[in-house]
């Protein structure tokens, strides 16, 4: 048995997991996983094989995932709900056999799949689990990623003891909800899982179970604020709120903090393919931020962040390797700004950049801008094809509550005047009911 299910003995009654269907000690847990062993494991599932899930996160699909882990198996946590891309996922994956849950209930089915991927081969023969995850990106076809996932679950050892709840709130098939849920277990922490990640229900569990750690994206702590959940529900026990994803706005951050002020502010940084790096914000209401991780390298080549870690990927499944150099870096594609002592700030994506005649314009910085006047909920600026400049900077812009949405526009351009170069100024200004974003509470730009 694995050190992670050594732990859940020590921890015994303590609960470990609460969800709409009850709260789960870490006994139950424990007992659970021992059961689908020796039941639907020993019964279906071959050593090593490659087990699609799918679910969410729920009790089951966690003691199914710990226990798949445990009989090194290869596993592809699949929450999409379309059935085109189950398929394609399954497919890409080399998936031997499916699993379906439903009322506590694990339904297996058998795939048949071509010859396996010679990583998979590889995590076979050296008998160690493995994680298949999926590229979450809005452009082109989302990427298989494979990690030794022993290699990922042995990086949470050593954690102390801790008594404290922790909302899961990314998803089963983001590295970054796992990143949670490991942490928790690791800890001997209570995770939470929301039945819907919206504003309001996720305030409704903070005040219920006095949640402490809140880990978020900024375009969901946005949400936040234009919701005013925060007046209606008993917030107070967040001791931090941790942000990643996508690059958070300076305007942001400090509306953020003047709404929370007693509650710490941490930027973490990660990637599906180099797993999550521990991280410092040089303070709560600072963008800058450190990669403080020994187990993850850095450097900064024109600008951009390249990453090696002890974490990362073996490798694409359904891809080639070209943002991978020949000495295992991986290029990020995040634009970085370098501060003072190892401090950097996240600036946006190269893929994100607006090419105006040759000038190139960052849409986080056009963004920040236009969310610190009084008059604007939030905003997305992309670009927009041109035939003259290339491209021209639009912005999407919701307005609030009882300003004239007409007047609005020349409001933002007079606004952003004097703060940024000419090139910089949206030509186009959209009035909308809502910015567009993915069920990943991060912002979905228009290319």
């Amino acid at each position: 048995m694995g050190y992670i299910l050594d732990g859940f003995k020590a921890f015994g009654a303590k609960n470990a997991i609460i969800s709409a269907t009850g709260k789960y000690t870490y006994a139950q847990l424990l007992n659970e996983i021992e059961r689908i062993s020796s039941t639907v494991i020993a019964d279906e599932i071959q050593r090593g094989e490659v087990v699609s899930i799918l679910s969410d996160y729920s009790f089951n699909s966690i003691a199914l995932l710990l226990a798949l882990y445990e009989n090194k198996n290869i596993i592809v946590p699949i929450t999409a709900t379309v059935e085109r891309e189950i398929v394609d996922r399954i497919n890409e994956s080399f998936t031997d056999k499916v699993i379906r849950i439903k009322d506590s209930n694990y339904y297996v089915e058998s795939v048949q799949t071509p010859d396996k991927h010679t990583m998979i081969n590889e995590l076979q023969a050296f008998d160690h689990s493995g994680l298949i995850l999926f590229s979450s990106g809005s452009t082109g076809k989302p990427k298989a990623m494979i990690h030794d996932f022993d290699i990922l679950v042995d990086h949470y050892k050593g954690k102390k003891e801790k008594s404290m709840n922790m909302i899961v709130f990314l998803m089963f098939d983001h590295i970054g909800g796992l990143n949670t849920l490991l942490n928790a277990l690791s800890m001997g922490a209570v995770s939470i899982i929301p039945e819907n990640r919206n504003v309001e229900d996720v305030c409704q569990l903070i005040q219920e179970y006095k949640i402490s750690v809140l880990p978020s994206s900024p375009t969901f702590l946005n949400l936040l604020l234009i919701s005013k959940a925060y007046e209606r529900y008993d917030l107070s026990s967040l001791g931090m709120i941790t942000y990643g994803t996508e690059v958070m706005q300076d305007s942001l951050l400090t509306q953020l903090k003047n709404t929370f002020p007693k509650t710490k502010f941490l930027q973490t940084f990660g990637t599906s393919e180099t797993g999550i790096a521990k991280t410092k914000s040089k303070s709560d209401n600072s963008t800058l931020m450190k990669i403080d991780d020994p187990d993850h390298e850095y450097k900064i080549v024109d600008n951009v962040l390249w990453l090696k870690s002890k974490t990362q990927v073996m490798g694409y499944l359904n891809s080639s390797m070209d943002c991978f150099t020949d000495d295992g870096w991986f290029k990020t594609g995040d634009l970085v700004e370098i501060g003072d002592n190892g401090y950097l700030r996240i600036i946006g994506r190269n893929s994100e950049i607006i090419n105006v005649g040759g000038e190139k314009v960052l849409p986080a910085e056009i963004e920040s801008i236009i969310l610190s006047m009084v008059e604007i909920e939030d905003v997305m600026v992309y670009g927009e094809d041109n035939m003259i400049m290339g491209q021209i900077v639009v912005a999407d812009i919701v307005v609030k509550k009882g300003i004239e949405a007409k007047t609005v526009k020349s409001l933002v351009r007079k606004y952003c005047k004097d703060k940024i170069d000419r090139y910089k100024l949206p030509t186009k200004v959209n009035i909308v009911d809502k910015t567009n974003f993915g069920d990943r509470f991060k912002k979905i730009r228009r290319n």
